[in-house]
């Protein structure tokens, strides 16, 4: 399998290239005096109001009636003069920095940024999640085993850890509206050919070329959202993201159910390329650049080691759900991954022209609001990734049924996400999270009571009460530390919590399978003590019901002797999978306790304009 994570990271580094190469041609064309010029243009226009505003006082000075009116006069005329001075000062001696846009320049087309961003996210997220309920049907049509399939969700996951950190520099490169066009152009051609793929490198192809679309989406729609609304506005903003973010998800199992049963998996792929021909016509009319372009040098070692170090440590934590934590493969890609992100890290903060700036983590609350983001993540993974398992392979409920079970808390999240913004507005993250968390814990224990008997109703209300809760935190939380970094440095605020949060995803899914999988087999293991011929009770019993089973189906004794150790064993295999689900629901709960501690640290973020 190791062919195919380099030819991943080779696909991923051929199209950078190419994207840098052309920008880098176009760049080459422009007139480097430009710059000079308007800046001897500002700095003469300066000088100028500087001499008027000498004139002003010298001659009211210089009147014999210095009145009241002239005594203003000859304040406003000094002001004028310090305000132009520390203006030309500051041009001239400070270190050159971004230009900051006023959130209220884009008050007017908001909507139709919001309308084209938003669109790409959704289809983008539910396309992701329609798959997983398709994994059985295409492992069948394109005859491909369970470990090969299973590389259309590790290879996508990997494409997006490799694009997420370059996401800032590509925003300073292109601007919003190219990366945007770009972004939704690379996931609708992946779509495509995922859809007339004939085997399975075909697919694997478009689904790489999908994430690689799909990895800017998200960053880039934060960035934009934090761009074009002001920071007392922002709660709103975010909470109507993650109707996106969470409603998407929620929904994409119940409709691939339904697809899956009435047609073909490609229909799966062929439903977002209308929406992504379309998302690109409203990119194209009504999105802007919201973000200043600039040329940044693009920083191809730091690339490469955050390539090597996400991709292999993902890879590893992937691969640890299916061989286990002391296997070599999941060993050494761990260890090369660790050393690979120390290596980004290190070359990051550095070099002159970072691609990913880690000093945003400097910022206390950013940095708090991150892990707490993480955490949320790792346990919020408890029930998407379980809860299926526990439906669908032991109480046998369809794929549209589980999907189903699911879809109430994903209305209620949709429906409270833009609430708790507005919520967030008022009275900052630190509330909102608690409240949530707290909510988040006592259902997530809940499901730590998983029987046979646990009846579809109970366990709707509780996936729709943790969702309740869930409505309160991932956005919310996110946007405290937003809020507290200067608008130049959103992108790679952006790009570095999307970052972590998509390796904390990862992270929480294969732990939490691995808790699954190992606390199953000591079950099992205690079960087959207990269960033994050497026990005359259990051996007795085991004879009664063989006998049973011989008389009933018409069988001989022998014959029942071993169906009857067969339905035990089933029966034992049944009840010890799900207590490792309720272990593995144990340590979520565990997760998400740690996070309601970390709630309580959270301050109210300042504005960026009033940090010294």
């Amino acid at each position: 399998m190791s062919i195919y994570i380099a030819g991943y990271i080779l696909i991923s580094v051929i199209l950078l290239i190419v994207v840098n190469f052309i920008i880098r041609k176009k760049n080459k064309t422009k007139d480097p005096i430009v710059n000079i010029q308007e800046e001897k243009k500002i700095e003469e226009k300066s000088q100028s109001d500087i001499n008027t505003a000498d004139e002003m006082i010298t001659d009211t000075l210089q009147s014999s009636a210095i009145t009241e009116p002239a005594v203003e006069y000859v304040n406003e005329a000094a002001d004028l003069i310090e305000e132009k001075e520390n203006s030309s000062y500051n041009h001239k001696k400070e270190e050159p920095k971004i230009k900051e846009k006023p959130a209220d320049n884009f008050a007017n087309g908001r909507g139709k940024i919001i309308a084209a961003m938003m669109l790409g996210a959704f289809v983008a997220i539910l396309n992701q999640t329609l798959l997983n309920v398709a994994i059985p049907h295409i492992m069948n049509d394109l005859n491909v085993s369970a470990s090969t399939v299973q590389w259309l969700s590790t290879g996508y996951m990997l494409t997006n850890g490799i694009f997420i950190p370059i996401t800032a520099f590509l925003i300073a490169k292109l601007g919003t509206r190219k990366l945007l066009l770009f972004s939704v152009s690379a996931f609708t051609i992946g779509s495509f050919i995922c859809s007339i793929s004939t085997g399975f490198s075909m697919l694997m192809l478009g689904r790489v070329i999908q994430a690689a679309g799909a990895g800017v989406i998200m960053p880039l729609l934060m960035t934009v959202f934090l761009t074009i609304f002001p920071p007392e506005k922002r709660g709103a903003a975010m909470g109507l993201m993650g109707v996106a973010m969470i409603f998407a998800p929620a929904i994409g199992p119940t409709l691939s159910g339904w697809l899956i049963g009435h047609y073909s998996w490609r229909v799966l792929f062929d439903i977002v390329i209308p929406f992504g021909i379309l998302d690109l016509i409203l990119a194209f009319a009504w999105m802007k650049d919201v973000t200043k372009v600039t040329n940044p040098k693009f920083d191809t070692l730091g690339f490469i080691f955050s390539a090597i170090g996400l991709g292999f440590l993902l890879y590893g934590f992937s691969e640890a759900g299916n061989n286990g934590w002391t296997s070599a493969v999941v060993l050494i890609s761990l260890a090369i991954g660790i050393i690979g992100l120390i290596l980004f890290v290190w070359r990051e903060l550095t070099t002159d022209k970072p691609m990913l700036e880690l000093r945003v983590f400097k910022y206390d609350i950013f940095a708090l609001t991150t892990v707490i983001s993480m955490v949320i993540n790792m346990a919020m993974f408890a029930a998407m990734i379980l809860l299926p398992i526990y439906l669908q392979n032991i109480r046998g409920f369809t794929a549209l049924e589980s999907g189903l079970l699911m879809l109430p808390g994903a209305v209620v999240m949709g429906i409270m996400s833009p609430i708790s913004g507005k919520l967030f507005d008022r009275m900052g993250a630190r509330p909102l999270a608690i409240f949530g968390l707290i909510i988040t814990v006592i259902t997530t224990w809940q499901f730590t009571q998983l029987t046979m008997q646990t009846s579809y109703g109970h366990i709707m209300l509780l996936y729709v009460l943790r969702m309740f809760g869930m409505s309160f935190l991932m956005m919310t939380v996110m946007t405290e530390g937003m809020n507290q970094l200067p608008i130049h440095l959103t992108s790679h605020g952006t790009a570095a919590s999307n970052t972590a949060r998509t390796v904390a995803g990862s992270i929480g899914t294969a732990f939490l399978v691995t808790v699954m999988t190992t606390r199953t087999e000591f079950h099992t293991a205690n079960y087959g003590n207990i269960i033994s011929s050497t026990n005359p009770i259990i051996s007795s019993k085991m004879e009664q019901l063989g006998h049973g089973l011989a008389s009933v189906a018409g069988l001989p004794s022998q014959a029942g002797q071993s169906l009857a150790t067969s339905v035990i064993y089933g029966k034992v295999m049944q009840q010890s999978t799900i207590n490792g689900i309720n272990d593995a629901f144990v340590v979520a709960t565990g997760i998400a306790v740690v996070a309601l501690i970390l709630a309580f640290f959270i301050k109210r973020a300042k504005a960026p304009s009033k940090q010294k």
